[in-house]
């Protein structure tokens, strides 16, 4: 396994890029330990495929370089990298039987029988496919075809990092919650270096110990799920991350003071700086209903089963309010409540407030 580093990174498909909006990637820095579970989350087109592809050494980066432990990878190709990958459809070969499938990676480095029907053992133990291991491929549903291609890219013990390229979106919804189970469990026993890519943040905040959010090329927040979900760094990081996801709110700050809709709110920490586009950050689980505070009416609610999500406007600007069941209903009269320490003032974008103490 390897520590991975990845240095001064950019990347364009053009041959002669002529500012930051010509690159895919605009300039990333980023260590991931050895052993580690990551994820690299973000919407379509935001640059994690490129850059998984760079790592893989599927493409060249315009700019910087790639280290493995210390050594530079950049100009490698992807068959010296030692990199096993997982890809969005099962890479198996029908017509071999999963045991087939499975020593497939061993044989080609001739590795000794022996060790080959070790390993082959032990990670069909993992996956639960002991009793498949004499079916041949074509017979197998679609999530145990998605488990022996994992289980291909688990089965050295050699490899450097195994990288995980959106793989359960062809499996059913009802069976992902099984195979991000077992995915997390796998690392957990195995150790190996793990990079998971995908735009589903429950996919990626399942299962990475630390997760790098994307947008348009660029890195906007790495930390863990639950510091992701707590204190987002981006307006952007709030809004993707959450179900619903955090209310921004347009907002104005004179001396200090800060007012939404033009009533003042309190916010976290002193307020700071002047200028720019500012806007308020508060998670829908941390507005509520008041006796007094911000006047709104309620226009939408939604029974999600726990909870119910309504949805208020403060003037002309919609709120989300997570609340008990049966509160409230369309139309009624209400006021809502920002609980302070929880609601951040942004400044094009970043978070400008300092959390309280």
């Amino acid at each position: 396994m390897a520590k991975i580093t990845l240095s001064n990174l950019r990347h364009s498909y053009l041959p002669a890029p002529a500012g930051p909006s010509d690159y895919a990637l605009k300039e990333i820095d980023l260590d991931w330990q050895d052993g580690g579970a990551y994820a690299l989350l973000g919407p379509s087109g935001c640059g994690k495929s490129t850059l998984l592809n760079i790592i893989s050494g599927l493409l060249t980066p315009s700019e910087g370089r790639i280290l493995f432990d210390g050594q530079d990878v950049t100009d490698l190709p992807p068959a010296q990298r030692n990199i096993a990958q997982v890809f969005q459809f099962p890479v198996i070969y029908d017509t071999m039987t999963v045991r087939e499938n499975l020593e497939f990676p061993l044989r080609n480095r001739r590795v000794e029988s022996a060790k080959i029907a070790q390993r082959v053992a032990e990670i069909a133990t993992m996956l639960e496919v002991e009793d498949m291991l004499d079916t041949r491929a074509a017979h197998l549903s679609p999530d145990n075809k998605q488990k022996i291609s994992m289980g291909r890219g688990l089965v050295r013990d050699d490899v450097n990092v195994v990288m995980f390229d959106e793989p359960l979106t062809v499996i059913d919804p009802h069976l992902k919650w099984k195979l991000r189970s077992k995915l997390k469990e796998l690392h957990q026993r195995v150790k190996a270096t793990m990079i998971y890519v995908t735009h589903d943040q429950t996919e990626a905040l399942t299962f990475a110990d630390q997760v790098v959010v994307m947008q348009d090329g660029e890195i906007v927040q790495i930390g863990t799920p639950v510091e992701l979900f707590d204190r987002p760094q981006h307006t952007f990081v709030g809004h993707f991350i959450g179900s619903p996801g955090m209310n921004i709110l347009p907002a104005t700050v004179t001396d200090g003071r800060v007012t939404f809709e033009g009533q003042p709110v309190a916010v976290e920490g002193a307020v700071k700086g002047e200028g720019g586009r500012t806007e308020l950050g508060v998670r829908p689980e941390f507005v509520s209903l008041s006796e007094t505070g911000l006047p709104a009416r309620v226009s939408k609610v939604s029974d999600v089963g726990r909870h119910a999500v309504i949805e208020a406007m403060v003037g002309d600007t919609p709120v989300k309010a997570v609340i008990g069941h049966a509160e409230v209903e369309q139309g009624a009269q209400v006021h809502l409540a920002f609980r302070p320490d929880q609601t951040r003032l942004y400044r094009d974008g970043w978070i400008t407030t300092e959390a309280m103490q």
